[in-house]
């Protein structure tokens, strides 16, 4: 089933090329369904590229998803066309008193900040709090996650010596989990960070469990025990030219970069990148949403979240 999105959206066209199954309003109307509502809020800069790549992704499900874009307010975008915000996104206070079967918080390229010093984070920490009480399931994403894991249990970040760059193999952990079905024992993803969360410090939470995690790149998938937060410290969402197009902007800063590990045939940015975590993404945006969204939210948007009995 499609992810239905505004026909305006330059995202559109795109998924379309690539014969992803989308859907325009008034279709969705004409049928006898309830929509999923997922809102994404969108951190990053790039925000095109970002809808783009989390819309392919959400829409590899027999489920039908109703996408709102939000923004923050007390930050202003600065690699965004304006019109573009102006007719695709909300702001925190526009839905502040609606109901979402899921939310997606994304990553920023502020991972080096602390957490207090982002000019939105005591925005983003009332989104968080207000998902407790209007959001079945949040799905945090990289920075998003390190942010989540600190205001909700005051896990810390670390600062890497080098920047965690290219594409790593992981591992399950808990393959009963259904976040995890269907995973090989070993998978890919990518990563593209300077910090790190740490085990040490998620196995004081007794509500947190470490779902999925690398021997090169740490801890990859959080969730609490009741499947309504999970973080993930990866861009599994990335597509095929996303790391190098973070290289080359870096090279050609100047800047000091690694090639990406396990990107590039041999290690050499002068060929064409191998993609090797397709499949797993999918699986993983598929799994939230019909394990963690889909099969346990209310049909009244009104119930949500739904109570445990």
């Amino acid at each position: 089933m499609p992810v239905k999105i505004p026909t305006t959206l330059p995202a559109r066209e795109i998924l379309e090329r690539e014969n992803i199954f989308i859907m325009d309003e008034d279709r969705a109307q004409h049928q006898d369904i309830r929509p999923l509502r997922v809102a994404i809020l969108n951190l990053m800069p790039t925000k095109i590229s970002t809808e783009t790549q989390l819309l392919r992704l959400l829409s590899n499900s027999a489920l039908q998803v109703e996408i709102t874009l939000v923004n923050t307010a007390t930050h202003e975008a600065k690699n965004t066309d304006a019109d573009h915000l102006l007719e695709h996104y909300v702001t925190f206070d526009e839905i502040k008193n609606e109901k979402f079967d899921g939310l997606i918080i994304t990553g920023a390229p502020i991972e080096q900040m602390q957490f207090e010093e982002v000019d939105y984070w005591k925005e983003l920490t009332q989104i968080m709090d207000w998902a407790e009480t209007n959001v079945e399931s949040t799905f945090y994403i990289c920075w998003g996650a390190q942010a989540g894991l600190y205001h909700r249990y005051g896990i810390p970040k670390y600062d890497l010596p080098k920047k965690m760059f290219g594409v790593f193999e992981h591992r399950v952990l808990s393959s009963t989990t259904s976040l995890m079905r269907g995973f090989d024992d070993i998978f890919l993803a990518p990563h593209s960070r300077h910090t790190e969360i740490r085990r040490a410090d998620i196995e004081k939470v007794d509500e947190l469990q470490i779902l999925a995690e690398s021997d090169e790149a740490g801890v990859y998938i959080v969730g609490t025990k009741d499947g309504r937060h999970l973080f993930i410290t990866g861009h599994s969402e990335y597509d095929p030219f996303t790391l190098k197009a973070e290289y080359d902007r870096d090279v050609n800063k100047g800047l000091p970069i690694n090639v990406p590990q396990n990107y590039y045939p041999h290690d050499d940015p002068t060929q064409m990148p191998n993609v090797r975590w397709r499949g797993h993404a999918n699986l993983l945006y598929s799994n939230w949403l019909n394990y963690y969204v889909y099969q346990v939210t209310p049909y009244d948007p009104n119930d949500i979240p739904k109570k445990n009995n």
